[in-house]
């Protein structure tokens, strides 16, 4: 009887100190908090966000559909052949939980619909290109981003940037911001689409003070059927990662050269940065306690780029190497200065953001800082970098499912 008593007094004080799931809407942001295990986490995500995780599966399936002529049910299948044996039981019971709050709130998706979602982006631009023996990925050139440490910033802390560039009738719905406090590894934030159980965009930071975010790398070609795909890896990192070497090791480990991203890493609590150059067969890990990365979508290593990135357009001139000489004159510019409000503006400015009037451009802006790390915050905005509004009147005419880009301002999000 004592022992009986005794393990239900563990069983109610573990539950009392549970994060009750909560939802905060701002500044065109979705702030929200998660906790417990797998398939509580993503039962109260699917809880919390079913209306626009539902929407961003209405708009996705029919982009989807015109851009690979598949049906949703072939690529449906197509995941879950190629992916889901690759799954581990956290993350498919987190897909699950998912799952099953839609389905509770009478939506009609199951465990592999929410598996084609979180993966689609490898799905279509690397994994169908490469089985379709074309000599490139279909990743656009998206995303502007920035880690500095030591002499390159005013405080010799790490300071972060990064803007997200994708198509806006996808993109503008990358809006939540994922507080995770899982039963096991690290509590983690990050921005993501509704429904995603990683970030896609990248950015995200985590309570070993680990600071992770990425630009493609353009031109890339390669996959592999057999390996880890990368959303899991991402999240994974991310969750688990309490260093740059274990966080680059949790990225390579069953590398599927899925996403190929150069990923932009900070270790707050060790003040270093880091950056990881992942292609598929060729993985290039460099890290230093002073200066600054940068990312714009160009490929650096001249054997990534000889052998895996056949499909960049190699000159001067290109987007991708300008603006990795605009990060180079506002970092020299600016030595010893650069702080969150720098940070900012670099990535407001005219070259690294990018303001389209037509089908893509800047669809979200992050920035964050050892002390922000250290206070759990992140700051945010919705729309271009500037906060300039815009409409998509023209876009629209072709997808009428594209939003004015509205005036948004910089919000902290996160809280202790």
């Amino acid at each position: 009887m004592v022992q009986f008593a005794a393990a239900l007094s563990i069983l109610f004080s573990s539950h009392a100190v549970a994060t009750k799931p909560t939802r905060e809407d701002r500044a065109g942001w979705i702030y929200v908090k998660l906790s417990g295990e797998p398939h509580e986490i993503g039962y109260e995500y699917g809880t919390l966000l079913y209306k626009e995780i539902d929407e961003a599966h209405e708009v996705l399936h029919a982009a989807l559909e015109r851009s690979t002529g598949k049906t949703w049910a072939q690529l449906r299948e197509i995941a879950h052949q190629t992916f889901w044996p690759h799954v581990e039981k956290q993350y498919r019971d987190e897909m699950q939980g998912q799952a099953d709050a839609l389905s509770a709130k009478g939506l009609t998706y199951n465990v592999f619909d929410v598996l084609t979602f979180n993966s689609y982006i490898e799905l279509t631009d690397y994994y169908l290109p490469w089985r379709d023996k074309a000599n490139r990925s279909f990743a656009p050139e998206a995303c502007s981003a920035s880690v500095a440490v030591g002499s390159a910033t005013a405080d010799g802390k790490v300071v972060m940037a990064h803007n997200f560039w994708w198509d806006y009738l996808t993109g503008q719905r990358f809006r939540v911001m994922l507080d995770i406090q899982p039963k096991s590894g690290h509590r983690v934030m990050f921005d993501a689409l509704p429904g995603f159980i990683h970030s896609g965009t990248d950015f995200g930071i985590n309570d070993a003070g680990i600071m992770i975010s990425e630009t493609t790398i353009s031109g890339f070609s390669g996959f592999d059927p057999n390996g880890i795909p990368e959303f899991v890896r991402m999240r994974k990192a991310l969750q688990y990662g309490t260093d740059l070497n274990e966080v680059a090791m949790i990225f390579k480990e069953g590398n599927n050269g899925g996403y190929a991203n150069t990923w932009l890493l900070a270790d707050t609590k060790r003040n270093e940065i880091g950056k990881l150059q992942l292609g598929l067969k060729n993985v290039i890990f460099d890290h230093k306690s002073d200066g600054a990365y940068y990312g714009a979508n160009f490929p650096e290593d001249p054997k990534l780029i000889a052998e895996e990135c056949k499909g960049y357009w190699q000159n001067p001139n290109n987007n991708c190497e300008v603006r990795k000489r605009r990060w180079d004159t506002l970092y020299s510019q600016n030595l010893g200065k650069v702080d969150a409000t720098l940070a900012k503006q670099f990535l407001a400015d005219s070259t690294l953001d990018n303001r389209s009037p037509y089908g893509s451009g800047t669809c979200n802006s992050k920035v964050a800082t050892t002390a922000m790390v250290q206070n759990w915050q992140i700051w945010s905005r919705m729309g271009f970098s500037n906060g300039q509004a815009m409409s998509m009147e023209r876009a629209r005419a072709n997808q009428p499912k594209i939003h004015d880009i509205a005036a948004q301002p910089w919000v902290l999000l996160g809280q202790k």
